[in-house]
């Protein structure tokens, strides 16, 4: 269904239209002075310097055009502005219609079309720690919203699965382990099954491992190790196939605890293949030239008003890099699924790195010219103290651990107000703490840095996930106690509340398509907050349940009925849930 500044707008140029002026200058928009007028319409003002006269004589004319039983108020306003407010009955109907229209009438504007969202970027064999956190849950946010508004969505971990770390490990393996059979060169048997480390030994191999990086012979055997693992070296393939089966399982479980999932479990090692044809083409055709011993694609393009590095495609050594890795992953995405759209989330201090790859990808004809490449950066979470977030002996905060003390945190404010009784506290906090979490962070723009505030992001008051859990509860409540409620129709606005609250009911679609826009969840988030204030409002002004008019506490139920599948529909995207009580 049409957005409702879409039919204004459209009712605003006819009228303009009828008044003998162009259509162009009817457009609406919602007020900046919403004690004087829900919407206003500027287009008077524009139109008199080319009607040559006075703005208010304009806005008097188009306003007689106007239909009245549209709007409650609707005047011309000196110099030449035109205020409107909606009228009950055109509220009410378009309320009702949002509330019987799948998905509340919200346009699919991707319909038809494929993403890849590439998000998530863990390493095999490491754990997750806190810099894990913001692609995760930012990835998958706008992931679930691209799908909401119709796209064909693939979500992509992209797992650093075939680098040096992997030699690291296998050099390491070997030292101490070198009776194993994966390194007797003699070998042709079947390598066990059972991987000869668990997810805690390789998570104490490779850091031992990296700090041996500085001892050339041992660096020698990693790097050896890694080229020979590239190559197809038959016990350093099976090695790399437990550090996989044994490190994905683990990832698995602890993106499964943040409700975040991947349609796609693939990696650097997937796009390898790719590789080699890819660099020969490019070769062939010119498009990458040599320089200083090093095969690069130049990039700079007419225009650039700073310094554009070419993007090096095969270092001096004969090595691919991560820019080529990332070139061969669109040959594989273009192949097997030619997305209309690919969305990288990472550090936006990759930028300079994706902006060499999105154009050496374009001039290569790799990804066509239609399909948009997009990268969306984030910031830093620092923590409460604004630095840099660390665990207490200096190191770097392990995920799991970060969801731990979130969750301990909420689990000792539920139990000390008794929220819920004992066999509800568990779940209860989980869904309570997932809310502090993910909100805590996007509702902050994902290019800014933001501090960790455990106790400002777990506060049941203020712009915070439990408020927005609170509210959702709370009409939950008022839903159960009135009893089947989801037939009921909306009806006429009884308050300035319920106006209030309807108007707010009517932004969700463009807000939906505003962060989409974006590629912002913190407007989501923006827009909730909005919306669960003026629910907490309507409820503080309005007997809903005490109403003794049947009809009218019907209208009140429908209301708030709406308001919480909508702010549900949101969360959803969000990825957090409500509980049942709070």
């Amino acid at each position: 269904m049409k957005k409702i500044l879409d039919i204004i707008t459209e009712k605003m140029q006819q009228a303009f239209v009828d008044a003998g002026y162009d259509a162009s200058f009817g457009r609406v928009t919602v007020s900046n002075r919403p004690d004087l007028c829900e919407y206003q319409c500027n287009g008077a003002l524009a139109a008199a310097k080319q009607y040559k006269c006075a703005p208010i004589m304009i806005a008097n004319a188009v306003v007689a055009k106007l239909d009245a039983n549209d709007y409650s108020m609707v005047e011309a306003v000196m110099p030449g502005f035109i205020n409107l407010k909606l009228s009950d009955s055109f509220l009410q109907a378009y309320l009702e219609e949002m509330r019987t229209a799948p998905d509340f009438g919200v346009e699919k504007v991707g319909a038809g079309q494929t993403i890849v969202v590439d998000y998530g970027g863990a390493n095999v064999a490491k754990p997750l720690h806190i810099g894990h956190l913001r692609p995760a849950i930012i990835g998958e946010a706008l992931k679930r919203l691209h799908k909401f508004l119709g796209y064909n969505t693939i979500g992509d971990v992209h797992l650093g699965d075939w680098g040096l770390q992997m030699g690291l490990i296998i050099a390491e393996l070997h030292e101490r382990q070198p009776e194993l059979p994966y390194f007797d060169p003699d070998f042709t048997g079947e390598y066990p099954a059972e991987s000869p480390f668990t997810i805690s030994e390789l998570e104490e191999i490779y850091p031992t491992a990296s700090g041996k990086k500085s001892d050339p012979e041992f660096s020698h055997k990693a790097h050896q190790a890694t080229f020979e693992l590239q190559q197809g070296h038959r016990g350093y393939r099976a090695i790399w196939n437990h550090i996989m089966n044994v490190s994905v399982a683990d990832l698995k479980k602890n993106y499964d605890n943040l409700d975040v999932h991947f349609e796609k479990w693939l990696g650097e090692s997937d796009a390898d293949p790719y590789i080699p044809a890819m660099v020969e083409d490019l070769k062939a055709r010119g498009i990458a030239v040599q320089s200083e011993g090093a095969w690069v694609v130049p990039v700079v393009e007419e225009g650039d008003r700073k310094e554009m590095p070419p993007m090096i495609l095969v270092k001096s050594d004969g090595s691919a890099i991560y820019a080529t890795t990332d070139l061969a992953t669109m040959v594989q995405r273009m192949q097997d699924w030619a997305p209309d759209k690919i969305l990288y989330v990472t550090d936006k201090r990759q930028n300079l790195h994706f902006e060499q790859v999105f154009r050496a990808a374009r001039k290569a004809g790799i990804v066509p010219m239609d399909t948009k490449l997009e990268h969306v950066g984030f910031g830093t979470m620092n923590g409460a103290d604004g630095k840099p977030f660390k665990t207490r002996d200096g190191g770097v905060l392990r995920l799991e651990q970060l969801i731990a003390d979130m969750t301990d945190f909420v689990r000792a404010k539920v139990v000390e107000n008794r929220i819920v009784s004992e066999d509800e506290v568990e779940e209860t906090t989980r869904k309570i703490a997932m809310a502090a979490l993910k909100y805590g962070d996007l509702s902050n723009q994902p290019t800014k840095d933001y501090n960790f505030d455990m106790e400002r992001f777990a506060a049941f008051e203020g712009n915070t996930g439990p408020y927005i859990l609170y509210t959702i509860v709370r009409i939950k409540s008022i839903l159960a106690r009135y009893g089947a409620w989801e037939h009921l129709a909306i009806q006429a606005p009884y308050n300035t509340e319920a106006k209030d609250l309807m108007l707010s009911v009517t932004k969700f679609g463009p807000a939906m398509e505003m962060a989409l826009a974006n590629e912002a969840p913190n407007q989501i988030c923006a827009y909730i907050y909005e919306l669960a204030g003026c629910v907490n409002k309507f409820y503080h002004e309005t007997p809903i349940l005490k109403e003794e008019d049947e009809a009218v506490k019907a209208g009140h139920i429908a209301l708030i009925g709406l308001a919480k599948r909508i702010l549900e529909q949101c969360i959803y995207i969000l990825g957090f849930q409500a509980p049942e009580k709070m």
